[in-house]
């Protein structure tokens, strides 16, 4: 990985993000030599910018704002892609975005052949620079004359079957999509959650504009920002257990990993027991303010582009 991100990395000048979403009158680079003598009291210029979260220094906090842009670059095998949270910290921080791409390609080099250890850091760092900035880690894509790409994967009534996962995550990709819109009665249990997780690392957002229901609700909760429409609904109701599952040990553990699953997602896992109350042949709608309360959502919009 870290040699195919050298290739793709090494030497880009990324002018797509300028003058798109990071202001144009930034000061110098602040990377490497640049932002240590930065610490030692040089001033920073631009207007509003803000120091580093505490003890980190200038140099420092670069290198985690640089792993997340390259995080989203190595995902995507595409350079014209970053991270909103990093934008945020560009402009919040008075990083030029020259600094960030030649930390990006230093870090590429030092770690080398360690493309765990730079995953991993890259993942940590992204988190970071997400709850420094306040702004969700999201793909960020941009077409090659430099404006937003804003196409979504729509998916309407399909249930979530076998192999659903797969060939989602095909077309997303071809797609250069951000984000995925799903309306669905459901299906695997699954299939949704490996769906799920790979939005949620992905940094994909996803929305739902007319009904999303039983299993459907853990693609949702897989967004890493997660929209509904006013009308659009939203039900819940106990799973059909698996073969492996049928003893009353098993269901617990069923209902268990439900809970885990919404959890890990940062949703309140009451939602799972919530779930398990209702029988497989009855649905419980959950009201928008319950599921905004409850960070099932993240916001409701008035329509999806």
């Amino acid at each position: 990985m870290v040699r195919t991100l050298a290739r793709v990395l090494l030497g880009v000048s990324f002018g797509v993000l300028v003058g798109c979403a990071v202001p144009g009158q930034m000061t110098e680079p602040m990377s490497g030599q640049a932002s240590d003598q930065a610490d030692s009291g040089r001033r920073d210029t631009i207007p509003g910018s803000t120091r580093p979260p505490q003890g980190m220094s200038r140099g420092d906090w670069l290198s985690r704002v640089a792993a997340c842009h390259l995080l989203r670059v190595g995902q995507n095998l595409d350079v014209a892609v970053t991270d909103s949270a990093v934008i945020a910290a560009a402009d919040k921080y008075g990083f030029r975005v020259d600094a960030i791409i030649e930390r990006s390609n230093q870090l590429v080099v030092e770690y080398d052949s360690r493309g765990s250890a730079l995953l991993d850091f890259a993942t940590e760092s992204c988190r970071q620079v997400s709850d420094a900035t306040g702004m969700a880690s999201t793909l960020v894509r941009f077409e090659p004359n430099g404006t937003l790409r804003m196409h979504w994967l729509r998916i309407d009534g399909a249930e979530i079957a076998d192999g659903f996962a797969e060939k989602t995550i095909g077309e997303l990709r071809r797609g250069r999509a951000v984000g995925l819109v799903i309306n669905s009665p459901g299906g695997s249990v699954f299939e949704a959650r490996k769906l799920g997780r790979y939005l949620r690392t992905m940094g994909l957002r996803t929305a739902v504009d007319q009904a999303c229901t039983s299993a459907c609700i853990d693609v949702l909760a897989g967004g890493a920002e997660r929209y509904v429409t006013p009308d659009a609904k939203l039900g819940i109701h106990q799973s059909k257990v698996p073969r492996r599952f049928s003893s009353h040990e098993g269901g617990q553990l069923y209902v268990a990993d439900a809970f885990l699953y919404l959890r890990e997602m940062g949703i309140d896992p009451d939602v799972a027991i919530a779930a398990a109350s209702v029988p497989n042949n009855k649905i419980l709608l959950i009201s928008l303010s319950d599921a905004l309360q409850t960070g099932l959502v993240t916001d409701v919009i008035e329509r999806v582009e």
